[in-house]
C-alpha cells in the first residue's frame, strides 16, 4: 500500500495548488500549464466523489481518502511521464490530510506519511479573495477563512516553500508566471526552493542578488573623477554679510513653506564599539597589560577611551551597577577594573551598547541631566526647522525599536515644545526590506543562519532615498542620528538657515526663468543670463553643441533642465 503513494523522482519542477474550496486553484493551474505548453494533474477525488455521489447520492467517508490518496500520487506520476520542464498539481496529499484532520479529526497514518514526505518545489496558496462558486461537492462557502488559516498553517508546521497567491484571476496568473520564471532562475543560481521563498518574501529581486554577489566577487567600479571642487568650480565662498543675506531670506519666506527635519537613526552602534568588542575577544587578560594589547594591537582608540573613561555620559552608570553587582570591584588592579567596565558596557545582561541604536544612548553631560541624540535633534528641529509655530522631525528606525524611541520622546517633547513655543510632529519610517544586502562567507557563498535560513544585512543611509522621497515637505533638513554637538545649537541654527535661504534663493530664480520661457519670447541676452545661471549657479555642464541650437530649441533645451521635482 505504501508504495502506491511514493511520488516518482524527476528533475521536474513541480508547483503545487493549495487553499479552501472555491479559491480559483483548477482554473490557476490550467492556465498554467497552458502558458507554459506543459500538462497539469486534475483533482482525483472530484471525479471519484462525482462518480460516487451520482451513484449511490453518497458524500465522502473516511475510507475513501486512502484511495484518493493514491489515485492522486498515480495521476501525478503518470503526468510527469508527458511534462515538459514543469508540472502544476491541482491538488495534493496534504490537502487531503488537511481535509481529513478537519473533517474526521483523524488521519491515516500512511496518508499522514506520505502527505508530510512528499515534496514539491513549490506551493501557491490560494486566497479566499474570489467569488465563492457552488457545485454538488462544495458544502462551506463560510468556512473558507478558517480552512485557509488552517492551510497555511500546515504549510509552516511541515515546512513546505509556499507563497500566497491573491487577487483577481488574471492578477493572480500574471503573478504566478513571474514566480515560476524566478524560481527557475533562482535553482540556476544554487538556491533551493525555501531559499526563493526567503528572497520572495523579503522583496529583493533575484536581479540584485545576483548584483550583490557579483559586486563581492569583482569589487566595485571605481569612479573616474572630472576634476577636484574649487572654489567658484563647485563651492562657493561666502562672507559673513552673503550668510545674513541668506539667512534673512530663510527667515522671510519660511512661513510659505513646509519644513521638515529628516534624520536616518536606525544604525546601531556596533560600529562606534567595534574597538572594544576587538578588545574583549583578543585581549589575553592571563599573559598581558592592557598596555601590552594597546601596543600588540596599535589600539589607539581604546587607549584614548580609557583616557578619558571618567568622562563619558554613561560612566556614572555603568561604574555604580560594577560596584554593586562586585562588592570587590574597587579593590581590583586598574586593567580588571577597565576589562569589567568594558565588559558589562557591552554585554547583553547589562547595557548591551554594541546592540542599541545610536538615538538612544547617553551621549552629552549636562548640568541638570545627560542627554540623547534624540533629545538633541528635537531642540535642533526647533532651532531652524520650524515655521509657523510648527517642526516635523522624521525618523528612520528599525520597528523593533520603535517603544526605546518613543520612551525618550515622551519625556523630552513636551519641556522642548513649552521652553521655544514650538509643536513638535515626529513621525517614523523603517528602511524597506528589500533593501537589504545577502550577507557571504570569504568565499563569497550565501551566509545562513542555524536554522539553515539566508543572512540579510541592512544596506546603508543611500537607501532611505525611498522614505526620503515619500517625505511631504517643501524644504527638508539631512542629518544623521550621531551628528550632533553639545552646546552649539545657535552656530548649527545660523548655518543651516543659511543653506535654506540659499535654497531659496536658487528656487526662485529657477522658477522665475521658467515662467520667463513660458510666457515670453526670449532674446539672445535673456537666454545668455539663464545660460551662466545653470553652468554657475547649479554647475550643469552644457555641451558644445548648444550654440548651434535655433532659439526654440535652445529655449526648450533650458526648461527642460530646470523643470525638475
Amino acid at each position: 500500500m505504501e508504495e502506491n503513494l511514493k511520488q516518482q523522482s524527476t528533475s521536474i519542477i513541480k508547483i503545487a495548488m493549495l487553499g479552501p474550496e472555491s479559491t480559483g486553484k483548477t482554473t490557476l493551474s490550467e492556465q498554467l500549464a497552458d502558458h507554459f505548453q506543459t500538462v497539469w494533474t486534475p483533482e482525483f477525488a472530484r471525479n471519484y466523489l462525482q462518480q460516487k455521489w451520482n451513484a449511490k447520492q453518497q458524500i465522502c467517508a473516511p475510507d475513501d481518502l486512502l484511495p484518493i490518496a493514491i489515485g492522486q500520487t498515480k495521476l501525478e506520476n503518470e503526468s510527469l511521464n508527458i511534462a515538459n520542464k514543469y508540472l502544476f498539481c491541482d491538488t495534493n496529499l496534504l490537502v487531503t490530510k488537511v481535509f481529513s484532520e478537519i473533517y474526521y479529526n483523524f488521519c491515516d497514518p500512511m496518508l499522514d506519511k506520505a502527505a508530510r514526505k512528499h515534496k514539491y518545489d513549490l506551493f501557491f496558496l490560494t486566497d479566499i479573495d474570489v467569488p465563492w462558486q457552488k457545485d454538488d461537492l462544495r458544502d462551506k462557502p463560510k468556512d473558507r477563512e478558517n480552512v485557509f488559516e488552517i492551510f497555511k498553517k500546515a504549510l509552516i508546521e511541515n515546512q513546505k516553500p509556499f507563497i500566497t497567491l491573491s487577487g483577481n484571476e488574471n492578477e493572480r496568473l500574471k503573478k504566478a508566471i513571474a514566480i515560476v520564471e524566478n524560481l527557475e532562475n533562482a535553482k540556476k543560481m544554487g538556491f533551493s526552493s525555501q531559499d526563493f521563498v526567503q528572497i520572495y518574501n523579503h522583496g529583493i529581486t533575484l536581479e540584485n542578488i545576483e548584483n550583490q554577489i557579483s559586486i563581492f566577487k569583482k569589487g566595485v567600479a571605481k569612479t573616474i573623477l572630472d576634476r577636484a571642487a574649487t572654489i567658484n568650480d563647485g563651492i562657493i565662498k561666502l562672507s559673513d554679510s552673503d550668510w545674513q543675506h541668506y539667512i534673512d531670506l530663510f527667515e522671510t519666506e519660511k512661513s510659505n513653506h513646509k519644513l521638515c527635519k529628516f534624520v536616518p537613526a536606525s544604525g546601531a552602534a556596533s560600529r562606534m564599539f567595534k574597538f572594544l568588542l576587538e578588545f574583549i575577544n583578543n585581549y589575553d587578560k592571563q599573559n598581558e597589560t592592557i598596555n601590552a594589547y594597546i601596543n600588540r594591537k596599535k589600539a589607539v582608540d581604546l587607549s584614548i577611551f580609557l583616557v578619558g573613561l571618567d568622562k563619558f555620559p554613561f560612566y556614572k552608570k555603568v561604574n555604580t551597577l560594577l560596584e554593586k553587582t562586585n562588592s570587590d570591584y574597587n579593590k581590583n588592579a586598574k586593567d580588571v577594573k577597565d576589562y569589567l567596565f568594558i565588559k558589562m558596557l557591552l554585554s547583553s545582561e547589562y547595557f548591551d551598547f554594541s546592540n542599541k541604536p545610536k538615538g538612544i544612548l547617553p551621549f552629552h553631560n549636562y548640568e541638570t541631566h545627560i542627554a540623547t541624540p534624540i533629545e538633541e535633534h528635537l531642540n535642533e528641529c526647533v532651532c531652524y526647522a520650524s515655521s509657523n509655530g510648527k517642526a516635523n522631525l522624521h525618523l528612520t528606525i528599525s520597528g523593533h525599536n520603535q517603544t526605546d524611541f518613543d520612551k525618550i520622546i515622551n519625556k523630552n517633547k513636551s519641556f522642548i515644545e513649552t521652553q521655544f513655543q514650538t509643536k513638535i510632529n515626529i513621525d517614523f519610517s523603517n528602511q524597506n526590506k528589500n533593501t537589504d544586502t545577502i550577507a557571504v562567507d570569504l568565499e563569497n557563498n550565501p551566509m545562513r543562519n542555524e536554522n539553515g535560513n539566508l543572512i540579510f544585512r541592512p544596506a546603508g543611509h543611500g537607501a532611505l532615498i525611498q522614505n526620503l522621497n515619500e517625505i511631504d515637505a517643501d524644504i527638508i533638513f539631512i542629518k544623521n542620528i550621531d551628528n550632533i554637538i553639545q552646546n552649539h545649537i545657535e552656530t548649527i541654527g545660523f548655518y543651516k538657515k543659511g543653506l535654506a535661504g540659499i535654497l531659496i534663493n536658487l528656487q526662485q530664480k529657477i522658477f522665475r526663468y521658467l515662467l520667463k520661457m513660458g510666457h515670453y519670447r526670449l532674446i539672445d541676452s535673456d537666454l545668455e543670463e539663464i545660460l551662466n545661471f545653470v553652468k554657475i549657479n547649479l554647475n550643469i555642464e552644457i555641451g558644445e553643441d548648444f550654440n548651434k541650437f535655433t532659439l526654440q530649441n535652445k529655449t526648450e533645451f533650458l526648461k527642460t533642465t530646470l523643470n525638475k521635482p
